[in-house]
């Protein structure tokens, strides 16, 4: 019996949206799954890693392209269709493209996009796409090269421009350009940022500054709402209307006068846990079902020790059932607000780290 078919007949999977998938105790399914490929990331971005010195984790627990495999196809079989490549910085993890082919190749995946800075986005896009890569979503945060430099303190601005602009002349589409507002620092230029966006044919999501591990210097004041974007823009485009919601995607969309579709992430100030169906794996092996959580579970062990591809499905899908987590929405109830995690609990568990597990 394959795994799917294993899948298909236990008790817990349900006709969900017509697909065949298991959902926690809140009734979310199993839907998205984040996949970072490596720790280590070329920028230091000061909402992310602002620190000057970081643990990494050991190459030795670091998983193979075969092991992702296996570990994908359990999920694939419990419902999971949509796969993001993540990091850190994925384009750092050597022979990338060939993972790509790989998971590409695993029947039930519809949608497989991979989050970049971009940085080495320019030398790869060819081979991602020739690879199967379907989205891209790239990270910029300004378009100004000497504010890109105070915030991620690396000067590769150009690199990051030119590989959007490659990934249009490989013929990339529905590209994403991700966007870290922050009051005082950049929230002066979403329109700027729409407009270029328009350029490139890509849809710009503005987020909402994140209090997740990693921001060890997280600043409540610094938090530009999605209220707040959407009140700067009506002064500039006019009128802005709500694009009607039809999937699970962190984002709420909306469309300017002239039709150009924009998103805005605002897991702060408008937590959407109630229907968040993503969790996360990280580069050695640690299952995360929230952005928030403090523990996962290992699965790298029970991989590596030999475990079936229907033994890895009863401990994931036991996992996910018992899944609560609303990591968001209890972050917002706390009346004074601080950093999630200290610098010292993050250097004692890496996996904490947003660069670690993957945003």
């Amino acid at each position: 019996m394959s795994l799917c078919d294993w899948a298909l007949r236990r008790e817990s999977a349900i006709d969900y949206w017509g697909l065949m998938r298991i959902v926690d105790a809140l009734r979310r399914p199993l839907g998205h799954l984040r996949l970072s490929v490596i720790d280590k990331c070329n920028l230091r971005c000061q909402y992310c890693m602002p620190e000057e010195e970081y643990n990494w984790l050991r190459k030795s627990d670091i998983l193979t392209f075969d092991e992702y495999r296996r570990l994908v196809e359990v999920f694939v079989g419990l419902g999971t269709d949509k796969i993001r490549l993540t990091g850190g910085e994925p384009l750092l993890r050597g022979g990338l493209t060939e993972l790509v082919a790989m998971l590409v190749a695993i029947p039930g995946i519809r949608d497989l996009a991979l989050t970049t800075n971009g940085v080495l986005l320019r030398k790869h896009a060819r081979a991602l796409r020739e690879a199967g890569l379907h989205r891209l979503t790239v990270s910029l945060d300004t378009l100004d090269a000497d504010r890109f430099a105070k915030l991620s303190r690396r000067t590769s601005h150009s690199a990051v421009m030119d590989g959007i602009h490659a990934a249009v002349e490989e013929g990339f589409t529905q590209t994403k350009i991700d966007t870290v507002v922050m009051r005082g620092v950049n929230d002066d230029e979403l329109p700027a940022l729409l407009e270029f966006g328009k350029t490139v044919d890509a849809e710009v999501r503005f987020i909402e500054y994140m209090d997740v591990g990693g921001a060890t210097n997280w600043d409540g004041d610094l938090v530009f709402s999605r209220a707040e974007m959407l009140a700067a823009l009506t002064a500039v485009y006019g009128e802005i209307k709500e694009v009607p919601k039809l999937d699970n995607a962190p984002a709420d969309r909306f469309a300017l006068p002239d039709g150009t579709v924009f998103g805005i992430i605002s897991s702060t100030t408008a937590p959407f846990c109630a229907t968040c169906d993503r969790s996360r794996l990280t580069a050695d092996g640690m299952w995360y079902r929230c952005l928030y959580a403090l523990t996962g579970t290992d699965l790298r062990e029970p991989l590596r020790s030999g475990a079936t591809a229907e033994e890895l499905g009863e401990l994931v899908a036991g996992v996910w059932r018992q899944r609560r987590d609303e990591g968001a929405v209890e972050r917002f109830k706390e009346r004074r607000r601080t950093t999630f995690v200290s610098v010292q609990t993050l250097r004692n568990d890496p996996h904490l780290e947003m660069h670690t597990r993957g945003g």
